[in-house]
């Protein structure tokens, strides 16, 4: 970035006076004859220099600026972004696209985003790894979400009355739910929270007999409900597909509507940049954008606090990540469906997320103010 300094300026060029015998006039004096000796060069003028104050004092120069300005073009012919829009993010491209993509989120889904998860939105010539980014190639940007906080889903009481309402309708809810969560974004659940106790185990095992009475193991098959340890091999059968119908208008249709809505959207076939991501070597997969426990502070809250001291240490890939040229139509209509999709999914998973607390809050006495934010 350069600058022009508007406080310092340089005398005209030109002889001086040709006697000094008398004071210069005053500057106000300048339109009065002379005095006699002295011979001017110049016709007076009253202003000798121009003003440099509409002149910009420093610019800007963005590498690709080309492509941003495609981007916005193209964002705006699909009906985002306005010139309104453009006025309040400066003239610059890269807020001015960022800007309009999530104004197309809209208000209410990304406050419920916000209250639930920590998502954020770039979009950059550079796919970054611990800060060291390699430039697309082929005229390409990247549109990225990554989640620097999970959301927290508590789903133990919700399966407690599924189960009281029919035997078997808890564990049919929570297979078909983390089913379709793995299909679109990376979860933390009793999964991982076993893959860690045997991790646990195995550590302790290869360390020194006076060292193993140290460790401490979660037992985390233990602290599952009764519905999950039971299906917990099978994980599911054709009778929950038909306890899940057959109960689709009863008591709790809310629950089981908004589940079949994650269900359809993650379905939803939507090719994202693997090859891109996989280029870059990221450490590990993508943060967990949701925790997945069926009580406070059980088992799998307790692996989850262990493995989240170390998620940030390394570079790990974005939870969304689409490539395309700004330059082709397509391109662009795809990214904004993977955006769209990926933001559809979560709106419906943290409706579904607020709508369980609020029974649960509503049977019990805890604080309903209690934050369902998690950082990893």
């Amino acid at each position: 970035m350069q600058g022009i300094d508007t406080s310092r300026r340089r005398r005209p060029a030109g002889h001086g006076p040709v006697r000094r015998r008398r004071q210069r006039a005053a500057l106000d004096s300048i339109g009065t004859p002379s005095a006699p000796g002295i011979t001017p060069l110049a016709p007076a003028f009253g202003q000798t220099l121009p003003t440099l104050g509409a002149v910009p004092t420093e610019y800007n120069h963005e590498v690709n600026a080309e492509l941003l300005y495609d981007l916005g073009a193209a964002l705006v012919k699909e009906g985002l972004g306005s010139p309104e829009t453009w006025q309040q993010c400066g003239e610059n491209a890269v807020p001015f696209a960022q800007r309009s993509i999530i104004d197309a989120i809209g208000s209410e889904r990304g406050e419920l985003l916000q209250r639930n998860v920590e998502f954020h939105l770039q979009v950059s010539d550079v796919l970054e790894r611990d800060g060291d980014g390699s430039t697309l190639c082929n005229g390409q940007l990247a549109i990225t979400i990554e989640c620097c906080g999970a959301g927290y889903l508590k789903i133990g009481p919700a399966l407690d009355v599924l189960e009281k309402e029919a035997e078997g309708l808890g564990a049919a809810f929570y297979w078909t739910l983390i089913h379709a969560l793995y299909r679109v974004m990376r979860i933390y659940d009793h999964d991982d929270a076993l893959r860690y106790e045997e991790m646990l185990i195995e550590s302790a095992n290869e360390d020194d007999e006076e060292n193993r009475s140290q460790y401490e193991f979660p037992e985390v098959e233990k602290a599952l409900p009764q519905c999950i340890q039971k299906t917990l091999k099978e994980k599911w059968r054709i009778e929950g597909r038909r306890l899940l119908r057959d109960h689709c208008n009863g008591p709790f249709r809310a629950w089981i509507d908004r589940l079949r809505k994650i269900q359809r959207l993650s379905r939803v076939r939507v090719e994202q940049a693997r090859q891109s991501l996989e280029d870059r070597y990221y450490d590990g997969p993508p943060l967990p954008s949701l925790l997945v426990a069926f009580k406070e502070r059980d088992a799998i809250t307790a692996c989850f606090d262990e493995e989240g001291q170390h998620m940030l240490e390394g570079s790990s890939e974005p939870t969304v990540c689409v490539v395309f040229s700004p330059k082709n139509p397509d391109e662009v209509k795809h990214a904004m469906r993977v955006i769209d999709r990926f933001v559809a999914f979560n709106t419906e998973l943290f409706e579904l997320v607020e709508e369980l607390q609020e029974k649960e809050h509503a049977g019990s006495d805890s604080h309903r103010g209690e934050p369902s934010l998690r950082v990893a």
